[in-house]
C-alpha cells in the first residue's frame, strides 16, 4: 500500500455491492473497520426465510440436504444436517504447505463476508457478522496455502477459514497459533453452530484466489509507477532523448496506458541540466528500453487497469452454489464458483509485470558495460580492485529467468476432480500466488535499477530533474553512493521496501505532475 493512498473514511460496508479494490488494501493491511448494514442483513433474513420454507416443503435441494460433488445424489435425514454442516467444513479442511500472510486471510474473510451479503447464499445474517467481528478484533484463521483447483470455488482454503468459526481448526489471535475457540474466547466471542446450506456457502467462493489478487494487483499498479521513475533516472544517466515520449506520437496509437506513461515521462524529465546539454549530440534515437518505455510499461500498465476491472467485478459477486432468488422463488445450480476470470486475469497479471521487470533488468545491463553507457565500467571508478555493479546486475538476470519459469499460465491447466463430477479446473488460486511472487520479484528488479542509475547519476556533474533529484535524495538516504565494494544485499532490499511503501512516487509528486495508475 503506498502512503499517500487515501484511507478509507468511516467503517467498510460490506453490502455485496459498493466493495472496491482499496478498500480491500484497507481492510487486510490496515485493518480498516468493518460493518455490516441493515438492509444487508435484511436481504439476508429474507433469502433464509425462504429457505427454511422449502426445507419444510421437503424439497431436496443440492449441499443443503444431499452430499456434494460426486455425493449429489445422496439425499442427508433432517436429524444429520447439522451434522453434515461440521462434516464438510471437517473433510474440506485438508489444504498444506506454509500459511497465507495475515493480510490475504483478512481479505478472503472480508470477500467471504461481502459475498454473503448480496443475500443469495441463504444464510443467516449471525453467520457474516461473526465474520465481521472476527475482522476488527484481528482474529485471523490459520490457513495453509495449497490445495485449491479453483473451480469449486476455493474451498479446501476456506474450510480453514470457517473451522475457527466453529470452534475448531487454528487461529493466530495475538501473535501465536490458538485453538479455534480460544482464539474466540479471548476476542469475546462465540463460535457459531451452523445450519443446512451455511458450510457450503462459507466454502464454495473464488476468495482465496481474489484476496491475493486484490493485493497483487495493487502492488502491481505501485510498481507500474515505480518502473516510469526507475526508466526516467536510467534515461537521465545514460543521456537518452524524452522525445520518443512527445505526445503527438501517442494520438497516433490510441492506447490508454502509451499516453499515460507518455505524459508522466514528459514530466518526469522535464527541466533537466543533463538533458539539454546533449540536446545537440549525434545520436538520432535510443535504444528500446528508453525509447519504448511508453509502450511496454504503457502496455502492462493496461493490463493493471484490465485486472483491476475482472477484480472490482468478482468482489462484489455471490459465488457459491447454489443461489436462491427469493424474490420468484427459484433456487438455481450454476457455476458461480468457477475461477476461471480470475484466473485468465492472473496470469495476464504476472505475465505484464515481469515484462516490467525485463525491460527493467536491461537497463540496469546497459548502465552496467560502460561501452553502452558511456559512464565508468560496472558503475565504479576503480575497477578490478572494485566490482562496483557488475554484481547486483547479474541478480536481476537470475531473478528475470526465475520470473519466466513463474509466467507459464496456470490456467492452462486442469485437472478433473470429484470422480470427474468437477472436469474442469480454472487453477486461480496458483495463478494469483504466482502473480504475488512476480510483483515481489520486479519490486527488487526495479529497486536494482534505482541504485544503479543513482550510481550512475552520481557520475554526470550535472543536476537531473527536480523530481529526480528529489526521488534520489530520499533513495541516498537509505543508500550511500558505492564507493568501495560491499554488500549489496541490504541496499536492494531496503528500497525495494520504498517502493512498495511508496515513497520514491510521493517524492515525484511533489516535484513534478505525476499520475498514479
Amino acid at each position: 500500500m503506498t502512503d499517500s493512498k487515501a484511507e478509507t473514511s468511516g467503517p467498510v460496508r460490506v453490502d455485496g455491492a459498493t466493495l472496491s479494490v482499496d478498500k480491500v488494501v484497507q481492510v487486510a493491511r490496515h485493518s480498516a473497520v468493518v460493518e455490516l448494514p441493515d438492509d444487508s442483513r435484511k436481504r439476508m433474513a429474507i433469502a433464509r426465510a425462504a429457505l427454511e420454507k422449502l426445507l419444510s416443503e421437503g424439497s431436496t435441494l443440492y449441499a443443503v440436504n444431499t452430499g456434494v460433488g460426486d455425493l449429489v445424489d445422496v439425499r442427508i435425514p433432517e436429524s444429520d444436517l447439522r451434522r453434515l454442516q461440521v462434516n464438510l467444513l471437517r473433510s474440506h479442511a485438508c489444504a498444506v504447505g506454509e500459511p497465507l500472510p495475515a493480510e490475504v486471510v483478512r481479505a478472503m474473510m472480508l470477500l467471504r463476508a461481502n459475498a454473503l451479503a448480496k443475500g443469495y447464499s441463504a444464510v443467516r445474517p449471525d453467520v457474516v457478522e461473526l465474520l465481521v467481528s472476527m475482522l476488527n478484533l484481528r482474529v485471523h484463521p490459520l490457513v495453509p496455502r495449497q490445495g485449491s483447483v479453483g473451480a469449486s470455488g476455493d474451498l479446501a482454503l476456506l474450510a480453514h477459514l470457517a473451522l475457527v468459526m466453529i470452534g475448531e481448526g487454528l487461529a493466530d489471535g495475538e501473535g501465536c497459533l490458538e485453538p479455534g475457540a480460544q482464539a474466540l474466547g479471548n476476542a469475546k466471542l462465540e463460535p457459531i453452530v451452523l445450519e443446512p446450506k451455511e458450510a457450503i456457502s462459507l466454502i464454495n467462493g473464488t476468495q482465496a484466489m481474489t484476496a491475493v489478487g486484490c493485493l497483487a494487483a495493487e502492488d502491481a499498479a505501485n510498481l507500474v509507477d515505480n518502473a516510469q521513475i526507475a526508466a526516467a533516472m536510467s534515461l537521465e544517466a545514460l543521456k537518452g532523448t524524452s522525445t520518443a515520449f512527445d505526445e503527438a506520437i501517442s494520438r497516433t496509437r490510441a492506447h490508454r496506458g502509451q499516453a499515460a506513461v507518455a505524459k508522466n515521462m514528459t514530466s518526469l524529465l522535464n527541466g533537466s541540466q543533463i538533458m539539454s546539454s546533449h540536446k545537440h549530440c549525434s545520436k538520432v534515437q535510443d535504444a528500446y528500453t528508453l525509447r519504448c518505455i511508453p509502450q511496454v510499461i504503457g502496455a502492462t500498465l493496461d493490463a493493471v487497469w484490465y485486472t483491476m476491472g475482472v477484480l472490482s467485478v468478482e468482489i462484489n459477486s455471490a459465488t457459491d452454489n447454489p443461489l436462491f432468488f427469493p424474490e420468484d422463488g427459484r433456487v438455481l445450480s450454476g457455476g458461480n464458483f468457477h475461477g476461471q476470470p480470475i484466473a485468465l486475469a492472473m496470469d495476464y497479471l504476472g505475465l505484464a509485470v515481469h515484462e516490467l521487470g525485463a525491460f527493467s533488468e536491461r537497463r540496469t545491463y546497459r548502465l552496467s558495460d560502460g561501452k553502452l553507457s558511456g559512464l565508468p565500467p560496472f558503475l565504479t571508478r576503480h575497477g578490478g580492485l572494485n566490482s562496483g555493479m557488475m554484481v547486483p546486475q547479474y541478480v536481476a538476470a537470475s531473478i528475470v529467468s526465475e520470473n519466466k519459469v513463474l509466467v507459464h499460465p496456470a490456467s492452462a491447466d486442469s485437472i478433473p476432480t470429484s470422480a470427474g463430477q468437477e472436469d474442469h479446473n480454472s487453477m486461480g488460486m496458483t495463478a494469483a500466488w504466482k502473480a504475488r511472487k512476480i510483483v515481489e520479484n520486479v519490486t527488487r528488479l526495479i529497486s536494482i535499477e534505482m541504485i544503479s542509475a543513482a550510481q550512475g547519476l552520481d557520475y554526470i556533474a550535472l543536476h537531473s530533474t527536480p523530481s529526480i533529484d528529489a526521488v534520489r535524495g530520499k533513495l541516498r538516504t537509505v543508500v550511500p553512493q558505492l564507493e568501495e565494494d560491499r554488500s549489496m544485499s541490504g541496499d536492494i532490499e531496503a528500497v525495494a521496501r520504498m517502493i512498495s511503501e511508496g515513497v520514491f512516487v510521493s517524492a515525484a509528486e511533489r516535484a513534478c505532475e505525476f499520475h498514479r495508475a
